[in-house]
């Protein structure tokens, strides 16, 4: 019995009757926002079968499950920051990408070699190569990078492959159809009934262009929402790009409108009918098309519980990244604020781990797959760059000595990170440079990746927004110092070769 199996029984001994089923669910520019059970939800929002979930699990606060699509999966896949991701590279056209699979492997493949039968349904943005039988015994998946002519289409007339048949177009609502194949699954469709299984269940909402089930366009009416305060620049205390976010404006009657400019910026916009509109409209909008993944969770826990498999089996919902809606002046992901990247994540085994708690400690996405291999009783098949969470998961209040590091290297993955380059090539498309990103207890330290530019320190407690940066005030010399060096000793733990090519902080 390896070490890692023998901790994981000492923790929890409900895993030594029989391996646990493993169920991720994850969902697309998800923010934590929009789940009732979460702080600094609307008021209006409504979504009972996630807050069950959650009720019967351990809810963290603070996830930063990725920057955007792409990093957020390939750092599932490997357990890997995007710079330690070999050979992973992107390939016009967009989202086409590339990679070695000898050198870049897949976790859910050790999986398939130690008795576990692996599927994967839904959204794939993780290289061309989606691995069917390879890392997944079964798999009904769009492959938005193989095929880019499909890949706008997020919520209907999907492009398919079936087990690695020939991709077909497939009429219907994407999250209810994946739902269904998930349901499926879970009831012993596609699978041996003598094998413990690992199922990725991608849904593809509620990423844009936000489309809404037919049976939900009339819910949430008069949803109001707040006008967040640095909605408009200037923002005094961040970087310079942060002064040029400007995808609202102020409409007719004063309330903030999509600008024209940022129209065009989203999968799926469509300037005729999307122009003009306001922010609680398109809010409103978005979580409208949160509810039937809301419904679905619901039907995939219930085919677990009905099955008889729940107790046994551990069920993760998590987002590959959050997703700001007017926060500082965003409608989009990959910035290093909260309202952009906050992902939920519940972890629920009920009868094995605590039911209805709430860890407050800032975890990683990269912390997700040796959590999944322990529970399946392996050891990480190679350096692993997270933290096993199964003692945040026994004791939600535990202290934890690990950092939680987020970098952001725009497009560039492996290799391609060995240097940062000088702008603007360490640019995002939509202008976001590179950066450095710790959350450690209740504060968060940012540092771009560009010469000039001001470092970032908040104190998430009392400035939830992150409207004041702390980074100048003597005060928080000492603080700031230690969280600098922590983003430097994180790097160096997890071999980032950028650490020699970091721009100089200002003075």
């Amino acid at each position: 019995m390896s070490i890692r199996r023998l901790a994981a029984l000492l923790f929890f001994p409900a895993l030594v009757a029989a391996k646990p089923n493993l169920l991720v669910i994850y969902t697309d520019d998800h923010s934590y926002r929009t789940l009732s059970c979460y702080e600094g939800a609307e008021s209006w929002a409504h979504t009972p079968n996630m807050d069950r979930l959650a009720a019967r699990g351990v809810r963290f606060t603070h996830a930063y499950i990725g920057t955007w699509c792409m990093p957020s999966r390939t750092t599932f896949l490997t357990g890997r920051q995007p710079y330690g991701v070999a050979t992973m590279h992107m390939t016009p056209p967009y989202p086409g990408a590339a990679y070695d699979p000898e050198q870049c492997r897949f976790w859910p493949a050790e999986l398939r070699r130690h008795g576990y039968h692996t599927a994967q349904i839904g959204k794939w943005h993780a290289g061309n190569d989606a691995g069917f039988g390879r890392d997944w015994d079964h798999q009904i998946v769009w492959n938005r990078p193989r095929h880019p002519d499909n890949a706008p289409n997020y919520y209907h007339d999907q492009l398919l492959s079936f087990d690695g048949g020939e991709p077909r177009v497939v009429k219907g609502y994407s999250t209810d159809n994946y739902t269904q194949w998930a349901v499926e699954y879970i009831r012993g469709n596609k699978r041996p009934a003598d094998k413990p299984w690992l199922l990725w269940l991608c849904y593809g909402g509620v990423h844009a262009p936000y489309t809404p089930a037919e049976r939900h366009l009339e819910d949430y009416p008069g949803a109001e929402v707040a006008t967040p305060a640095d909605i408009y620049p200037p923002r005094p205390g961040k970087p310079g790009y942060m002064q040029k976010v400007a995808a609202w404006q102020k409409g007719a009657d004063g309330q903030p409108v999509l600008s024209d400019k940022a129209m065009g910026s989203e999968v799926g916009d469509d300037a005729r009918r999307d122009n003009g509109r306001s922010l609680s409209s398109w809010s409103r909008q978005y979580h409208q098309a949160v509810r039937a993944l809301d419904e679905g969770i619901g039907r995939v826990l219930a085919a677990l519980e009905e099955s008889g498999q729940l107790a046994n089996t551990l069920v993760v919902l998590t987002a590959d990244q959050g997703y700001a809606w007017g926060q500082h002046g965003f409608r989009a992901k990959l910035a290093p604020y909260d309202a952009n990247l906050r992902s939920p994540l519940i972890v629920s085994m009920p009868g094995t781990l605590p039911e209805g708690k709430v860890c407050r400690t800032p975890v990683g996405g990269a912390d997700l797959p040796p959590t999944l291999l322990r529970f399946a009783g392996l050891d990480a098949p190679w350096e692993l760059h997270g933290h096993d969470l199964s003692p945040l998961l026994e004791n939600p209040d535990a202290a934890w000595p690990h950092t939680m590091l987020m970098p952001f290297t725009a497009d560039k993955f492996g290799a391609d990170c060995d240097v940062v380059p000088p702008p603007p090539g360490n640019h995002h498309k939509t202008g976001i440079p590179w950066y450095l990103m710790v959350v450690r207890e209740r504060h968060k330290y940012i540092r771009t990746l560009e010469a000039g530019e001001p470092e970032e320190l908040y104190d998430l407690a009392n400035d939830p927004d992150e409207l004041t940066n702390l980074a100048g005030l003597p005060e928080q010399a000492a603080l700031l110092e230690q969280l600098r060096a922590a983003a430097i000793a994180e790097l160096k733990r997890t071999g980032a070769r950028m650490i020699d090519s970091l721009p100089p902080v200002q003075p």
